[in-house]
């Protein structure tokens, strides 16, 4: 009997209730039955038939193998002896793969030695079941190895979310200090090897302590936001803005000529400029200075290197009177 995929209509359950907040595709419980007997493949089919699960089917452990690489099942159930993979091996190169999701894996077999299981455990198999297996028995193992998985994607998720948070200024949503640098070596390895300009904008606002001590935190906040928002309407996918500090924004911006790099600057610093907020009930402006460091060759500079470069243009700006664009050009 050849292997085929198929999906077996979902039961009462949603899977929807199941797939919590890893956002993984929709197919999020497939089961992969891996067994050469087409008489075992039709007994786990009758079992599994009215349970919410997609079944995906496999005549030995090669084509389970394929079948897992391409549709990277949460669960595969898999006789012991095959005619080419033994279980053992197939759970061996399951494991053996770290960038897929976790599975969970049981193993059929008719071996009821302890040191056979012991065996099947050590090479990787989260559980097992022993043929000719009870209906019930193989719902409920299969039932935990659903809770396993679906604890596992919690955890991912909120590991993700750990890690996003950890990179994320928290009051304007821009990247912080360690995401641009993080990023930011990578994109200008890249303008060393392709030759395009790369350029480090380091922006601060003007007189910011003095918003905060006439018109207090709430008000600080809100023209911090602002100025973030202008940033970010004006920071291509490609490039990134963030936040370094109390009111220091770094962009990074690539593929602008030189002759154009001032005018684009200038361009978010008239942006801010021509805002007005309304703080106790007067019309308060609000200016930045900008100091912008450029690279653009083959002989690679440390990120850090221009940062800094631009931290003495941006003193420029302050010590020439403020409220201006100062720029190192490569």
């Amino acid at each position: 009997m050849p292997s085929y995929p198929r999906t077996i209509p979902s039961g009462a359950a949603s899977t929807k209730e199941w797939q919590g907040a890893a956002q993984l595709p929709a197919s999020t419980y497939e089961v992969l039955v891996v067994d050469d007997s087409p008489v075992y493949r039709m007994l786990v089919e009758q079992v599994l038939s009215s349970e919410p699960y997609s079944l995906l089917f496999a005549n030995n452990g090669e084509e389970a193998l394929q079948l897992f690489h391409e549709r990277e099942p949460c669960i595969v159930v898999s006789d012991w002896m095959m005619p080419d993979l033994t279980g053992l091996e197939l759970c061996q190169r399951i494991r053996a793969d770290a960038t897929k999701p976790y599975t969970y894996v049981i193993l059929m077999t008719s071996k009821r030695e302890r040191a056979d299981i012991i065996q099947g455990l050590q090479a990787g198999a989260d559980d097992y079941l022993t043929k000719p297996f009870d209906p019930k028995e193989m719902l409920a193992r299969i039932g935990v190895g659903h809770r396993i998985i679906e604890l596992n994607r919690e955890l991912i998720a909120k590991s993700q979310k750990l890690e996003e948070a950890a990179r994320t200024d928290p009051l304007t949503g821009l990247p912080n200090r360690r995401a641009i640098e993080e990023w930011a070596p990578k994109q200008l390895r890249g303008a060393a090897r392709h030759g395009f300009p790369f350029w480090v904008i380091v922006g601060d606002l003007d007189c910011f302590k003095a918003i905060n001590d006439t018109f207090g935190h709430d008000a600080g906040d809100a023209v911090l936001r602002q100025f973030a928002e202008i940033l970010k309407k004006n920071t291509r996918a490609s490039d990134i803005c963030g936040r370094l500090g109390v009111d220091e924004f770094l962009m990074v911006l690539t593929h602008v000529r030189a002759e154009n790099i001032e005018l684009t600057v200038r361009k978010f610093h008239q942006q801010l400029a021509q805002l007005s907020f309304p703080f106790h009930g007067k019309s308060v402006h609000v200016t930045a200075s900008f100091g912008v460091a450029g690279f653009h060759g083959k002989d690679l500079l440390e990120f850090s290197a221009l940062v800094r470069k631009a931290d003495q243009m941006l003193y420029e700006a302050k010590r020439s009177g403020r409220n201006l664009v100062k720029v190192s050009f490569p």
